[in-house]
């Protein structure tokens, strides 16, 4: 046995040190989701502080997202290449540096500046989080470990608006908002000092090759799709941005079209086509962008309804979103765990329908209530909501990776991630639709919370409407994941090969 092969293979089932990596690279991802979230709540601070214009609000936000996305797949497939561990690390090491220098940024510019770095260092280091999964926990033992990942996608996604009002309220040292990005730091040098210790390296079995040609068109259509829906509305919505949308499919055929003839000629693509020809991974990658979309729409238009129309503090809005996170905790860890083993593809789409429904609960209490609206009163459809979501997070990465070669879980992570961020962008694009859209241009004062109110339940109608078409294209999934079909040893390592024997 070569030693590559001896990198691919997990370790042993008694192996404790496959949980330290666990906790090491979750503790990343959680890092990162944080740090999504955790800016919007301070940026009213960062405002009069930084003394930064709209439009380099709009960019301290906007960087971050478009840099991660726009890296996410080459990130991936780097890891495959010269290891997932190293990427990992220096992954970690770059997001730590970047933290630190939005945290001591002098001004708006270095701060925007810093964020892009940031986003860019977040997109080697997440793809490596499920590829290191995926690597080194034999099968049976994953459907345990992505619940785990599902429950911090729960906590990641609310706990970041909750940690950033409390740490702009305490005003620490007189920092103001600086803290929500230096508190990365001993996060990051622990989990870099831990993560060389404990994470067992991996990569591909054959030597690839990084195709800089896919890299320039990968960067180049996302950029082009991403950049007029981030600042689409900001301008006006002018004709170029529509322009750039267009050419962006363009430039994804002629990514498929050279793709194949790279993958022909040398076996070395970056976007590794014949993924989707695994039925389950092409399907998951729908379903993953369309729920991006919903999310997309929904924590937005959420956070401007509470703060703006409702006229809530940050902290307010952020402890009101505690229930919610719970649920999806919770929910996640159970549905992968005991739920689907036993009921499989359906317990996804039943988390659509209870996800719609707490939706549409939402929207007759907007509506019922209106400015009045009390958090406990928010309480029941953000539970509801919170426990549909859960049944869908952490068993649709478990269907999506399932048959997935292992030789290609960092092309496969980086575009399960970047798929997902596009959607939310697509979601991000959609609320100057379906939300700005009911809001006039001049409102007086007493005229604000009623608008708001009315446009948040228009756009959570359109959410309710996507969870449909999610729940529709879930019959595309396989009915089982592979690992959990009947039959298949417990204690037995299976390989990529022998996973898809199982479910055929």
């Amino acid at each position: 046995m070569t030693s590559t092969e001896t990198h691919l293979a997990p370790p042993a089932t008694g192996d404790r040190r496959r949980w330290f990596a666990l906790a090491i690279v979750m503790t990343a991802a959680f890092m990162d989701l944080v740090d999504v979230t955790i800016v919007n709540i301070a940026i009213p601070s960062i405002q009069r502080d930084a003394g930064a214009s709209f439009s380099q609000i709009q960019w301290i936000t906007a960087g971050y997202a478009l840099a991660f996305a726009a890296g996410l797949v080459t990130g991936g497939r780097l890891g495959d290449i010269h290891g997932r561990k190293r990427i990992f690390l220096l992954g970690i090491f770059g997001f730590t540096l970047a933290s630190a220098l939005c945290g001591f940024a002098a001004n708006p510019e270095m701060l925007v500046a810093s964020r892009i770095l940031q986003g860019g260092m977040a997109a080697l280091m997440v793809p490596q989080v499920l590829s290191i999964v995926h690597a080194t926990f034999p099968a049976h033992e994953r459907g345990k470990v992505f619940g785990l990942f599902g429950a911090i996608v729960g906590l990641g996604a609310v706990s970041g608006p909750l940690l950033g009002a409390l740490l702009t309220e305490w005003d620490l040292f007189g920092l103001q908002w600086r803290p929500i990005f230096l508190i990365n730091l001993p996060v990051g040098v622990a989990a870099f000092l831990l993560g060389r210790r404990f994470i067992t390296e991996s990569r591909a079995p054959r030597a690839l090759k990084l195709d800089l040609v896919g890299v320039a068109l990968v960067t180049l259509g996302l950029l082009m799709l991403l950049y007029p829906l981030t600042r689409g509305r900001e301008l006006g919505w002018p004709l170029w941005g529509y322009g750039s949308m267009a050419g962006a499919v363009v430039v994804f055929a002629a990514l498929v079209a050279y793709e194949r003839r790279k993958s022909a000629r040398d076996g070395s693509p970056l976007v590794e086509l014949s993924l989707f020809r695994v039925k389950s991974f092409a399907a998951g990658i729908a379903v993953q962008t369309v729920f991006g979309v919903a999310l997309g729409v929904f924590f937005l238009v959420w956070t401007l309804y509470m703060q703006i129309g409702l006229g809530w503090s940050p902290l307010k809005a952020g402890l009101t979103g505690v229930p919610f996170s719970i649920a999806v905790s919770t929910a996640a860890g159970l549905s992968v765990q005991k739920l689907v083993p036993r009921f499989g593809r359906g317990v996804l789409q039943a988390g659509a329908l209870v996800m719609a429904l707490g939706v549409l609960l939402y929207l007759v209490e907007a509506g019922h209530y209106g400015s009045s609206i009390a958090p406990w009163q928010m309480a029941l459809p953000l539970v509801v909501m919170g426990l549909g979501m859960g049944l869908i997070v952490a068993p649709l990465t478990d269907a999506v990776l399932s048959d997935v070669p292992r030789e290609h879980a960092g092309s496969a992570s980086g575009l399960i991630n970047t798929v997902q961020q596009m959607g939310n962008a697509l979601g991000l694009g959609l609320v100057s639709v379906v939300f700005f859209g009911e809001i006039g241009d001049r409102l007086a004062p007493a005229e604000v919370g009623p608008a708001f109110v009315h446009a948040f339940q228009h756009a959570l109608g359109w959410v309710a409407g996507v969870m449909a078409v999610i729940f529709l294209l879930m019959f595309a999934l396989p009915r089982r994941p592979a690992q959990h079909v009947e039959g298949a040893p417990a204690d037995e390592v299976a390989t990529p090969e022998q996973e898809r024997e199982l479910v055929h």
